[in-house]
């Protein structure tokens, strides 16, 4: 009975997991108020359980995140009263807690968390710097004369890793990191020079024997930073620096690059290289290339109607692209749908320019977001309603990361780095 004593409407569901065999209830389907929401169920799945402590549940229905009411869903899905509901139960994501938060002297405009030992973060100050999971400052590299852009990690043997940095200052810095599992240090090992405008984005490849560069002179070019070739044979040509900048101190030579990729029209704003033969790029063009490596050809292009800032590759198989750009939406694409002139989903809640996007690396449904408005958003993609929204800045919010599988790292144009835990990620 409802509250006013009337008969109350009921659907038919049967709940089905894939956890463990202890969060497992019976697979017969019964009788639920039609009114429940994700929240009401999450309460039918504890007392199933019979619970001690409460455990918060989301719900996949036909692969979709439930955010409306049971009878909402059946409407909109235009499904009979007597239809019975297949839900599938999954932990709930809790909201990401405040960890730590640190102040530089400038913009916080990079972060990587590739490495599971140390994250490292870039500033408008034109210094890198090397952070604990725990929010503790571990060391800094020095040498850039501009800000820095865009950074990437190579994982090397254990306790090591190479840190690349792109800058401002048109140079990409390779930067050799010992000791990542206790007190890191790091010493400069090369520049590499070729860009003839500020560098806007840098990303390892899979083998970590190349780097992929995009930059304000609309090219991309790819560089070779594997430690065996500095051993002869496979090492590529090298050229005097001859250019106006200061070279470091022992640093008399620039590694010249291995190819250059041309074909975006105006600022490469985003590189990304997940799978050994395919760089995707994004740029203030409005467009995202796929280019072959070895071809050095582009192969399949993409175009939108906004600036694009920020570019992702991910999700389920591997073959999302999100994106985004010059206005609230993020857009995500299907890179396998050669035909495409428009995007699959877009994802619409923040109130800015979108500036980073970045998949999970394991949970292929997870996504991040940050945006002019400030805030960091949590994304699960079957679903078009944020999982969280955290106001992680008072002004822009400039870059995003995951590092350690549940902590996300955030920097902004408030001159704050900032640490969030994940509550059961």
């Amino acid at each position: 009975m409802d509250a006013m004593g009337g008969e109350e409407r009921q659907v038919q569901v049967r709940f089905v997991t894939k956890l463990p065999e202890e969060y497992r209830v019976t697979n017969a389907s019964f009788a639920v108020p039609a009114r429940l929401t994700r929240y009401g169920l999450s309460e039918v799945i504890n007392s199933l359980l019979s619970t001690e402590k409460l455990r918060p549940f989301d719900f996949l229905v036909g692969g979709e995140l439930l955010r409306t009411s049971l009878e909402s869903l059946l409407v909109s899905k235009k499904l009979s009263a007597e239809t019975t509901l297949t839900i599938e139960y999954i932990p709930a994501v809790g909201l990401p807690k405040p960890v730590s938060s640190h102040v530089h002297d400038d913009w916080v405009s990079a972060i990587n968390g590739t490495s599971p030992d140390v994250l490292v973060s870039g500033c408008y100050d034109g210094v890198a710097r090397l952070w604990s999971s725990s929010g503790e400052a571990l060391t800094s590299l020095q040498g850039h004369s501009d800000a820095i852009t865009s950074t990437a990690v190579i994982p090397r043997a254990s306790g090591s890793c190479d840190v690349i940095t792109a800058s401002k200052d048109r140079t990409l810095r390779v930067w050799q990191v010992k000791g990542t599992d206790s007190q890191p240090s790091g010493d400069l090992h090369q520049v590499l020079r070729g860009h003839s405008a500020a560098i806007q984005s840098v990303v390892a490849s899979p083998s970590g024997n190349e780097v992929a560069s995009g930059s304000w002179d609309t090219t991309i070019k790819v560089w070779s930073v594997s430690r065996d070739a500095e051993d002869g044979g496979s090492a590529p040509k090298r050229q005097r620096v001859e250019d106006s900048g200061a070279a470091p101190a022992g640093e008399q030579e620039a590694r010249e690059a291995r190819v250059t990729l041309e074909g975006h029209s105006q600022c490469v704003s985003a590189v990304d290289w997940s799978r050994a033969d395919t760089i995707h790029s994004a740029s203030w063009d409005h467009s995202v290339r796929t280019w072959d490596v070895q071809a050095a050809v582009n192969t399949s292009t993409i175009t939108g109607s906004k600036v694009i800032l920020a570019l992702s590759v991910g999700g389920e198989g591997g073959a999302l692209l999100a994106t985004g750009g010059a206005d609230p939406a993020i857009r995500i694409w299907d890179s396998r749908d050669s035909s495409s002139t428009g995007s699959a989903i877009q994802l619409l809640s923040h109130k800015g320019w979108i500036t980073a996007v970045k998949w999970h690396k394991t949970r292929t449904h997870q996504l991040l977001s940050t945006s002019h408005d400030g805030t960091v958003k949590m994304w699960d993609v079957r679903s078009k309603v944020p999982l969280h929204t955290v106001q992680a800045h008072t002004v822009k919010a400039l870059c995003v990361d995951w590092f350690q599988e549940a902590t996300i790292v955030s920097g902004g144009a408030d001159n704050q780095l900032r640490f969030h835990a994940l509550d059961n990620p």
